[in-house]
């Protein structure tokens, strides 16, 4: 059955939906396996999670992916965060993918109490957050207003530290077309752009199939301030790409070195498309591990690097 058409997010047609959720299976035979799905029911949401816990009983580690698209794009990661803990993959309401949003979520408060109820459902034991993008946000959003049920969070180039200025659409615009071109072509645009996904075809036929069937819910998060990211308490890493279109290195440093217990790092990438992700991941699972053991706390953010 299909959404009601409102600000929530909605299918254009029942072929458009088909069309995605067949894509959308295939894109997930990338995960680890074996992998399981299931929908959780909040007050405010059907929400669709992807599950890949070898070891059920650690603290879960959540990824929120950025606006637009849904879990699919975590298998790079989700089998390196694994190794001590449950994973879980979230499908954010109000995207193409198969949550069902019954009131919007992007204001603030809305989401919070969102996914804090989805947290108290997942288990009793505080969640290490993971997001992208706009998940960088909801993770934060989420550390501010409702840091209960919250271990860590890692940031991931992500929204509502600065301004999306002319950079960010271009690359946006320049990164869609880029999609559409022959392999060959194709090859040589994603080196370019730093966008490795680009070459997966799966997900290439997904994203697709998401923006032309769905009405997603507008998300344009609000630039936190400088008291709401001091409020952060809990431990963050934040990390951004020396090319990201969203985030400079400068603007990293600045904004992360409010937070009280921030570690700032810049790798090589562009917002989204980081290089050396087997690096990567080992520095995002080697800082939950941190937490989760107390064998250490977040180092403060260190001034900008003079190389990029």
């Amino acid at each position: 059955m299909l959404a009601p058409k409102c600000d929530v997010g909605s299918w254009v047609s029942e072929a458009a939906r088909e069309k995605f959720m067949a894509a959308y299976e295939r894109a997930f035979a990338l995960w680890p396996q074996p992998c399981e799905e299931f929908d959780i029911e909040t007050a405010t949401a059907t929400t669709r999670v992807h599950a890949y816990r070898p070891h059920p009983g650690g603290e879960p580690v959540v990824l929120l992916m950025g606006a637009g698209y849904n879990a699919s794009g975590w298998y790079p990661h989700v089998a390196a965060l694994a190794t001590h803990h449950p994973v879980y993959g979230v499908d954010m309401p109000g995207d193409p993918n198969p949550s069902v949003a019954r009131a919007p979520l992007t204001p603030p408060a809305s989401c919070a109490a969102w996914l804090d109820e989805l947290l108290g459902q997942l288990g009793d034991r505080p969640a290490h957050l993971v997001g992208l993008s706009y998940g960088g946000w909801v993770a934060m959003n989420q550390a501010i207003r409702a840091p209960g049920r919250v271990a860590s969070i890692t940031l991931l180039d992500p929204a509502g530290l600065t301004r999306l200025d002319a950079r960010f659409w271009w690359w946006l615009t320049i990164s869609g077309l880029a999609s559409l071109t022959p392999m060959p072509l194709r090859r040589r645009l994603a080196r370019w752009l730093d966008s490795p996904v680009m070459l997966e075809r799966e997900l290439m036929t997904l994203m697709w199939a998401g923006s032309r069937g769905y009405r997603m819910e507008p998300k344009f998060p609000g630039i936190l301030t400088d008291d709401e990211l001091r409020a952060i308490g809990v431990p963050v890493l934040l990390i951004t790409g020396a090319r990201s279109a969203l985030l400079t290195p400068a603007e990293a440093h600045a904004r992360g070195s409010l937070m009280p217990h921030a570690e700032v790092a810049i790798v090589p990438g562009s917002h989204g498309g980081f290089h050396r992700i087997d690096e990567l991941n080992d520095r995002i699972a080697a800082f939950i591990e941190a937490q989760a053991t107390g064998e250490q706390t977040a180092q403060p953010a260190r001034p900008p690097a003079t190389k990029r």
